[in-house]
């Protein structure tokens, strides 16, 4: 395997929110910026200083690339904290907490990568959400890891194929960068449309 033959990290937050959007980035190369994506571009080009340290007992190093190849993920972590000789990844989120498990998978998916790299086990990690200066716990339970291996295998067919999910409109798609791309709303209307003939 080669680098190109692996799957972003991030396309698995990007499907686990929608599967129509993971493709329209993943599949098609689009990308728009909004209010949302902006605020998170600034907020991990300040993360992303690389380099390393100690905040009191706790190790700290930043914009470190993950691996997998088991699992075909590749990826760079805003923070890998050890500490009590625990490692666990920490993301970066730009809001508050996340109503979707959209950003769970993605710390899964980095604890997995930490696990094959450094042979050790990792039972947790957390979401720092920028606007609440808060983190989430999040535990790398078994029912997580399977939505996370079960999520890469979705990714894996669809940028293997690069068959076109539905656009399926829903509360998500008003803070959607690409919402005027896919038009979810017009695509339900041509389909009603489409029944009622």
């Amino acid at each position: 395997m080669n680098d190109t033959d692996y799957i972003p990290i991030a396309s698995l937050n990007q499907y686990a929110y929608c599967a129509h959007r993971c493709w329209r980035m993943f599949c098609l190369g689009e990308f728009a910026d909004n209010q949302y994506t902006i605020e998170g571009t600034s907020l991990h080009d300040r993360v992303h200083t690389l380099g390393e340290g100690h905040r009191e007992e706790t190790w700290q190093v930043r914009a470190i690339w993950l691996k997998s190849e088991r699992y075909g993920l590749i990826g760079k972590a805003d923070l890998i904290e050890e500490t009590d000789g625990r490692l666990y990844p920490v993301e970066y989120k730009r809001g508050k907490r996340g109503e979707f498990d959209n950003d769970e998978l993605q710390v899964c998916a980095q604890a997995l990568c930490l696990e094959e790299m450094t042979g050790k086990s990792i039972s947790q990690g957390y979401i720092y959400y920028a606007q609440s200066h808060q983190r989430q716990l999040v535990e790398i339970s078994a029912a997580l890891r399977e939505q996370a291996i079960a999520t890469i295998t979705a990714v894996t067919t669809l940028l293997q194929t690069g068959k076109m999910p539905p656009a399926v409109y829903s509360k998500r798609c008003s803070g959607c960068s690409l919402h005027r791309a896919c038009l979810p709303q017009a695509v339900a209307k041509v389909s009603r449309y489409k029944e009622a003939i």
